[in-house]
């Protein structure tokens, strides 16, 4: 049987509700990760070049937790038919430790590391389950649109979470406001959450387990399984391994443009605010346009344009001394990664049998926080030290450390070269066939 006639039609408030999640998880993303947590960590909590390096290491850390968990719990979850419940789990820890970030002060930098990391490892465990319900709610044919909706209204969550931190931050200037943005984060995700329980029903068949066989061991059985079969979802593959490529460089840009606002432009919190406010408005319009771009030509053909697209900005940005310019590079990479996001998890539903979408969602999980374990790894790696090589050689702190990430900048180009030169070798149609 197809994932055509598998799946079954979904209705408007079912979609609704998948559509409302990615509103929540979005105001996490726009504050925890991108306008404010990433910032406050690194000049009030940390400070200096150092607060770059750990920044990156506590992404590393809860991404590669991530990463080994994923493949497991998406074979659970397919077998036992409980991405809600995965998905309930993993949004509560978010959420909570979220909240808990109000209490991480001057100074309190293992605190910091441990809170956001475990609020890092809720916010993307959530995403394995909740993306392995697009396939159910979408059919092959419109499951690039329904994914680019969902990223375009995610983003006007983002936007409206950040405008409501950014009048508390002006009307109560100091850290005390930008600490509580943490707990209205966490309320405004969890709320938005809760319609995703309520209102769509898992389709998947539930299995009972076998006669002494336990829950774990059943999981690494159908994993190998998978594994082993592998060699007929050749396209696939291949695709992975271009994404992981390729997402180092928008993970890079996504977790490091508040610090490189901040240290090359000197913005201040607010004006970091209304920088990500302007991407997360771009990036609406890069999800819906090449969402359907993706259903009307192909998936392939559209990534590749988002990505050459991102790689002009960051080429761009190494030039650029300009902060006006640089509000102006902002808006056209959010437009580009945010595209390029999208489609690559419409991207995945294509390639994946419709009853192991989970457990293929997994895979594509393990591979993206894979990679996110190595790209910000690297660039604090590169930004710190090479603000200590440019010290060491007669620079003052300050220029240093801005030498240090421009230095850092090319290492997300060489990550979205590679990227795409990999995902050239991909074929589109037959992979589809093969999903079939």
């Amino acid at each position: 049987m197809s994932k055509s006639a598998e799946n079954r039609v979904s209705t408007r408030r079912e979609r609704a509700a998948w559509y409302m999640y990615d509103v929540g998880n979005s105001a996490y993303a726009a504050v925890v990760l991108l306008a404010v947590y990433t910032i406050y960590f690194k000049e009030q909590v940390v400070g200096g070049a150092q607060g770059t390096w750990l920044w990156g290491l506590s992404v590393g850390i809860a991404m590669l937790a991530v990463a080994l968990t994923a493949p497991l719990l998406g074979t659970i979850a397919d077998y036992t038919g409980a991405k809600k419940r995965f998905l309930l789990f993993f949004t509560g820890m978010s959420c909570g430790f979220t909240a808990l970030l109000a209490f991480v002060g001057k100074g309190d930098i293992v605190m910091g590391m441990i809170f956001f990391i475990l609020a890092e490892i809720g916010y993307r465990g959530a995403q394995v389950f909740y993306n392995a319900l697009l396939p159910e709610i979408a059919s092959p044919e419109e499951i690039g649109r329904v994914s680019g909706r969902g990223w375009a209204l995610g983003n006007v969550g983002g936007i409206l979470c950040l405008i409501i931190v950014l009048a508390l931050i002006k009307l109560f200037p100091g850290t005390m406001s930008v600490r509580l943005s943490f707990v209205l984060t966490a309320v405004f995700f969890g709320a938005f959450s809760l319609p995703i329980f309520r209102w769509l029903p898992e389709r998947a068949e539930k299995h009972h387990l076998p006669s002494g066989r336990s829950t774990l061991m059943l999981a690494f059985t159908r994993l190998g399984e998978t594994v082993k079969k592998v060699r007929h979802f050749r396209e696939f593959g291949k695709f992975i391994l271009a994404f992981l490529v390729y997402n180092d460089g928008i993970l890079m840009m996504l977790n490091f443009a508040a610090i490189l606002g901040a240290v090359l432009f000197g913005l201040t919190q607010e004006q970091l605010i209304m920088f990500m406010i302007l991407i997360m408005v771009t990036s609406i319009g890069g999800a819906y346009i090449f969402g359907h771009m993706a259903d009307r030509f192909s998936s392939k053909r559209s990534l590749i344009i988002a990505l050459v697209l991102m790689l002009a900005t960051v080429i761009w940005l190494y030039f650029d001394y300009s902060r006006t310019l640089f509000f102006v590079i902002g808006g056209i990479a959010g437009f580009a990664l945010t595209a390029a996001q999208s489609v690559s998890r419409a991207f995945v539903g294509k390639l994946a049998p419709a009853a192991k979408s989970a457990e293929f969602y997994g895979f594509f999980a393990m591979t993206g926080r894979t990679s996110s374990f190595i790209g910000p790894t690297v660039y604090g790696f590169i930004a710190a030290h090479g603000a200590l090589w440019y010290q060491a050689r007669g620079q003052a702190v300050k220029l240093a450390e801005q030498s240090g990430q421009r230095m850092a900048i090319l290492s997300i180009a060489v990550f979205l070269v590679l990227g795409i030169i990999a995902l050239l070798f991909v074929n589109e149609k037959r992979g589809i066939e093969a999903a079939e």
